[in-house]
């Protein structure tokens, strides 16, 4: 879905800021052409709302034993939402968090499930957010550790070294939405061609009429794959 600009973001009198607090109309976004019927709903909700203790199930265990192990580290940007747990974390403490929660016995989560990239181009300075989805199975529990970079600056340390099964997962949240994740081993391309311009997951990408290339294929844009009589 496209995100809103400025002119769609609202203040609200509780002190969410307008960064938070995300007013969007219709069911696909801004823009002409939206003929579903549905371009008449407005609908105004909080980016990333601050979840108020206690948690709830495991959540206050593995924040509390983060805060424990890493005292400097600020972790107080806690979301629970849909029975999930993310905490935010600042890209300069993400090895250190990362360390922590795959060694420490009471967290002991051993796998990095997945590495995954999301766009916001009207969060300016925190366009791009990088999403760890950790999973613990000597105590059968996940947590989400989510990262922001600013576009004019997206770098943030590779997790390969604490998680080698990252490898990967980097190289394609670097393919899809540039962000250069230091320290990798081998950072390139991994679906788009090593010399494609552009990361085809951001928002503001053109959706079509350019010719997608894959390593020994060519697909054409929609409106030049076939012709009617």
């Amino acid at each position: 879905m496209t995100e809103p600009n400025a002119a769609d973001l609202a203040e609200v009198s509780d002190g969410t800021s307008a960064e938070q607090r995300v007013t969007r109309k219709g069911m696909w976004g801004q823009g002409p052409g939206d003929t579903s019927g549905y371009g008449g709903i407005v609908r105004s909700f909080e980016r990333f709302p601050r979840t108020d203790r206690p948690y709830g199930s495991y959540f206050d265990e593995i924040v509390d034993r983060l805060h424990g192990l890493l005292p400097s580290v600020d972790l107080d940007h806690v979301v629970v939402a849909h029975d999930e747990l993310t905490i935010f974390v600042p890209k300069a403490d993400l090895l250190d968090v990362l360390t922590a929660c795959r060694d420490d016995a009471l967290l002991r989560f051993e796998v990095c499930v997945s590495v995954s990239g999301v766009h916001f181009p009207d969060l300016v300075g925190e366009e791009l957010h990088a999403v760890y989805h950790l999973l613990s199975i000597t105590h059968n529990r996940r947590v989400r550790l989510q990262v922001t970079c600013a576009d004019s600056d997206p770098h943030i340390p590779s997790s390969v070294p604490t998680y080698p099964m990252t490898d990967w997962h980097e190289r394609e949240t670097y393919d899809m939405f540039g962000i250069i994740f230091d320290g990798h081993p081998a950072l390139t391309r991994i679906l788009m061609p090593d010399d494609w311009e552009g990361f085809p997951q951001r928002k503001d990408y053109p959706l079509g009429g350019i010719p997608v290339e894959y390593k020994g294929a060519v697909v054409p844009p929609p409106d030049q794959r076939r012709s009617y009589s």
